[in-house]
């Protein structure tokens, strides 16, 4: 099957302000991002704040022009494009959701206003049409028609990203990327709008990349989950062998940290805060939190290596055994950071 979007050497990098007034620090937001979105898949995508997960999002929906490397969307290079048509194919063909929808919303516009905007402005049907749309996308995300006329302070967070939700479904877009739905809303409404997205995506069919750092939440949404770490994708794998199958030592430990309420274990212990993306360490930038790194994980970043699964790779010089227990990984670790000099 054809790729719906495909990453091919992507790299993202930003310029931040400094200690002074003109010095600048490269920020390494994306290195190097190789993947493909296939019809109808749901990709999940984790890891530890500010790790480039949405860096990646936005790659993903033209939000955010890479510095270098390609996007191809149906096999044409969407950054090649002429200006118009890129509007068109990515206004068109993508929806978002975003984190906050109390900052995603124009809290000057009616709920009526925020999901016929796309409509007009990609001119979709009659008017009548439209407005008839409108009343489609409320009774499908669960909004009452009572809500037309209401502005997104009058609302409850739940209803606002009911709102957002049903914005990105506007065009019948063929990939929809939810960056971190839910983490701005309660406890008690997470569960709604992941069961929301699951229905929607049941039922519409779209591509769906689904960002979180809830990967409990990721690995019951998603066929694939993609786990990126400092920048870079460094696994790759069927959502049902992430947990207990990864090889990347980084994958496992956050894995590990999901709470078992049957045969709960300590997590893999990660020594160190997460490197700064302005002056990202040689060779694996893992390896200054990593208990199996060497000298060689400091000279070189591994390419990738294909596990005996299908469409499971990773990038490890010293990857875990396929069939590693977990509680095996912990006391490896705990040994190793011993060792250690203080």
């Amino acid at each position: 099957m054809s790729a719906l979007v495909e990453l091919s050497d992507v790299h993202v990098v930003h310029r931040a302000r400094s200690g002074g007034l003109f010095t600048r620090d490269r920020v390494y937001a994306l290195t190097g991002a190789d993947l493909a979105v296939a019809p109808g898949e749901t990709v999940g995508v984790v890891g530890e704040s500010g790790c480039g997960k949405s860096t990646l999002a936005k790659v993903l929906v033209g939000v955010q022009r890479p510095t270098s490397g390609t996007v191809s969307v149906r096999g044409r290079d969407l950054w090649a494009m002429p200006a118009a048509e890129r509007r068109r194919t990515v206004g068109a063909g993508t929806g978002m959701v975003f984190q906050d929808p109390s900052t995603a919303l124009n809290r000057r516009l009616t709920v009526r206003r925020i999901l016929r905007d796309p409509l007009d402005v990609h001119r979709r049907g009659t008017p009548a049409q439209r407005e008839e749309r409108v009343r489609e996308l409320m009774a499908l995300v669960g909004l009452p028609p009572a809500l037309a006329g209401a502005l997104p302070g009058q609302l409850s967070g739940g209803q606002r990203q009911r709102v957002a939700v049903a914005r990105a479904l506007a065009l019948d877009p063929e990939l929809v990327v939810a960056d971190e739905p839910t983490s701005a809303l309660d406890v008690s409404v997470r569960a709604q709008i992941l069961n929301l997205l699951l229905d929607l995506k049941e039922r519409l069919g779209p591509a769906l990349v689904f960002v979180s750092h809830d990967i409990r939440t990721v690995r019951r949404m998603s066929d694939r989950v993609i786990t990126m770490y400092l920048g870079r994708i460094v696994e790759e794998a069927p959502a049902d062998r992430i947990t207990d199958h990864s090889r990347h030592p980084y994958t496992r430990a956050l894995f590990s940290a999901t709470p078992g309420l049957l045969d709960p274990i300590d997590p893999i212990p990660l020594a160190g805060p997460v490197p700064s993306a302005t002056r990202p360490p040689s060779g694996c930038p893992f390896r200054t939190r990593c208990w199996r790194a060497d000298d060689r994980c400091a000279e070189v970043m591994p390419g990738f290596t294909a596990a005996s699964a299908p469409g499971h790779r990773f990038r490890c010089h010293h990857p875990v055994e396929e069939d590693a227990a977990t509680r095996d990984l912990v006391r490896q670790s705990h040994a190793t950071h011993s060792r250690e000099p203080s």
